[in-house]
């Protein structure tokens, strides 16, 4: 059982080291044709535009365009402040009410000076770029209620009395804007109106670097694709298929762009990182088309959300499958983390708000949902621990043949009814369990700037002491006090554990690494979430608890009596087999029989 439990905890290990080795990152696409370069930064190539002169040439009446002075629009809802500007029509800032930035400044999703929108407008006599036009709204700025809510509607007028109208509906809660953009024009049915969007995400998090690794685009196909996320490199892709939405993610807000009845085309993305920028994370470009023909006939209808990427807030999003900008872990984890570990954790929120209390709450509720398994493991080792004696003589009657050594043990597992996997299949039970909240933990936004003893912010490490230089592989410039506590508790249970497990034979001492493994991790965690470390931590403590409280009321003279009526009922055929045991018995006679093949051809070797 030790064996196979060490194994386990080698292969996890592994896993984390490895993580971003093994995960296959996808094939870079053929970057899209640059037709024209924005200001200083590069940003994703949009069609071409025309210059100011061209655009004014445009309009109906140049001169009218000057006529409409700029008018911003302010409303406050019980969730965001949402300014309005009529230069393009267009979204000028969202700040988030509920929400502050790592250092406790407003958070903005949508800044002024860091945020671009962008459209040209495609008309008989050429492209219109929107963005620059004043528009004409007779809406004013208010607050909402809850329940409240109120549209603006942007308007310009073109040549030939063509219109353009944007549409905005402001609701009094919530993260989603509804939009819409149509015209009056007619032909043009193939062509597009190009929607760029440029925007800067300034950092909300303490650290840029882990920031740099984690913030990236996500995109829906008819399936979820993601932009490669790099801390230091530039990194673009486009697709030919349609998209239903996409989402500009930091790493816990989104700002995002969903589609109604006609997706986007020919969408094209970009992600620029300057690693010596201390302000913005990278710089996020989106360009996609809208079918004009969908924006003649006034169904141009589209949403964006602005808001967290909290699971049951953007579960509620009417899109296909965007509570999967929440990342939940690999498939066969992520039923685990969404039906019952993200609503148990959604529940205790309800009833507990310190969410240091909460983490040992919901230890406490996993533990005895596996106190079952628990027990079973218990009582595997404490059988496997009495049997070690017979197994060590088992050895010394055979110390140069391991073949006949396993056909022994086998052979005393069958007498006894033991089977020495019981006790590692419920160990390895537990492991989902494990991986889940090692993907989970880092995605959760409940746990942002929740503070609980020294730590000022659970979803992040917390920097106990701080280093004058920095630990490679991951580690910083940091000590984390939750680690340093998990990984003295993972000793602690190291050294429990060994106290009623077996010596296993063989090169390497098993009892030894149980105790460099949580070292080797103590390095790996240190930078991760200290709710993550602390629920480690607390799982530790009373994971030996619970075996103390075993230990307590188990009495090893009457698992010896069980292990010896067993000999008894299985030497006079008394007791029924178990599968496993049926597995033994076969596996014997197959030994056995090889072993006769063996001798065999061993003779009439010699005989020749």
């Amino acid at each position: 059982m030790d064996k196979n439990f060490i194994i386990g905890l080698v292969l996890i290990m592994l896993m984390l080291i490895g993580y971003q080795m093994l995960v296959p990152k996808p094939v870079e696409p053929t970057p899209i044709e640059q037709v024209k370069t924005e200001t200083k930064n590069n940003s994703v190539a949009s069609t071409a535009a025309p210059d100011t002169t061209a655009l004014q040439l445009n309009t109906t009446d140049s001169s009218s365009v000057a006529e409409v002075a700029p008018k911003e629009i302010v409303f406050e809802t019980q969730d965001a402040r949402i300014v309005f500007t009529n230069k393009g029509g267009i979204m000028k800032e969202v700040m988030l009410k509920k929400y502050k930035t790592y250092d406790q400044k407003p958070l903005y999703l949508i800044a002024e000076n860091h945020n671009k929108f962008q459209i040209d407008f495609p008309t008989q006599t050429g492209d219109v770029r929107l963005t620059d036009l004043y528009f004409t709204t007779d809406a004013e700025g208010k607050t909402l209620a809850e329940k409240d809510s109120a549209v603006v509607t942007y308007r310009t007028t073109l040549k030939n009395n063509q219109f353009v109208e944007q549409t905005y509906v402001v609701r009094g809660s919530g993260y989603v804007i509804d939009y819409g953009i149509k015209s009056n024009g007619v032909g043009l049915a193939n062509k597009f109106v190009q929607l760029d969007w440029k925007n800067d995400l300034l950092q909300l998090e303490n650290d840029m670097h882990k920031n740099r690794e984690v913030v990236t685009i996500n995109y829906f196909t008819d399936e979820l694709n993601s932009l490669s996320a790099s801390p230091t490199a530039n990194e673009q892709a486009q697709t030919a298929d349609p998209v239903k939405w996409f989402t500009i993610k930091h790493k816990y807000f989104l700002a995002g762009l969903i589609a109604d009845k006609h997706p986007f085309s020919n969408v094209a993305l970009k992600a620029d990182v300057n690693p010596a920028d201390s302000v913005v994370v990278k710089t996020m470009n989106v360009a996609a088309g809208i079918p004009l023909a969908a924006v003649q006939k006034g169904e141009a209808n589209y949403q964006f959300y602005l808001g967290p990427n909290e699971y049951h807030v953007v579960d509620k999003v009417k899109a296909v499958d965007f509570d999967q900008n929440v990342y939940l872990g690999y498939a066969f984890l992520k039923p685990i983390n969404k039906f019952v570990l993200v609503p148990l954790f959604n529940f205790l929120e309800k009833f507990i708000s310190n969410y240091g209390l909460l983490i040992i709450c919901l230890v406490l509720f996993v533990k005895t949902l596996l106190m079952p398994l628990t027990y079973k493991s218990y009582m595997s080792m404490a059988k496997m621990k009495m049997l070690a004696p017979e197994l060590e003589e088992i050895r010394q009657k055979n110390p140069d043949d391991m073949a006949k050594q396993q056909q022994d043990q086998m052979a005393l597992y069958q007498q006894v009814g033991v089977s020495p996997l019981s006790g590692c299949i419920p160990v390895l039970a537990t492991m989902p369990i494990l991986f889940s909240l090692f993907f989970l933990f880092p995605n959760l936004i409940e746990l942002r700037q929740q503070h609980f003893l020294w730590s000022n912010d659970l979803s992040t490490y917390d920097s106990f002491i701080k280093l004058p230089f920095t630990i490679p592989f991951g580690v910083g410039n940091h000590i984390s006090l939750f680690t340093i506590m998990m990984t003295v508790s993972s000793i602690g249970y190291a050294y429990y554990n060994n106290q009623i497990t077996p010596t296993q034979p063989g090169p390497v001492n098993m009892k030894v690494l149980s105790y460099i493994m949580p070292l080797m991790f103590m390095f790996v965690l240190n930078s991760f979430p200290a709710g993550l470390t602390f629920y480690y931590f607390v799982s530790n403590v009373v994971t030996i608890a619970q075996q103390l409280l075993i230990k307590k009321f188990v009495n090893e003279d009457k698992i010896r009596a069980i292990l010896d009526e067993n000999r008894k009922k299985n030497a006079n055929g008394e007791k029924k087999q178990t599968k496993f045991q049926k597995y033994l018995e076969k596996s014997l006679q197959a030994a056995e029989e090889a072993k006769k093949k063996q001798a065999d051809l061993e003779k009439r070797v010699k005989k020749k």
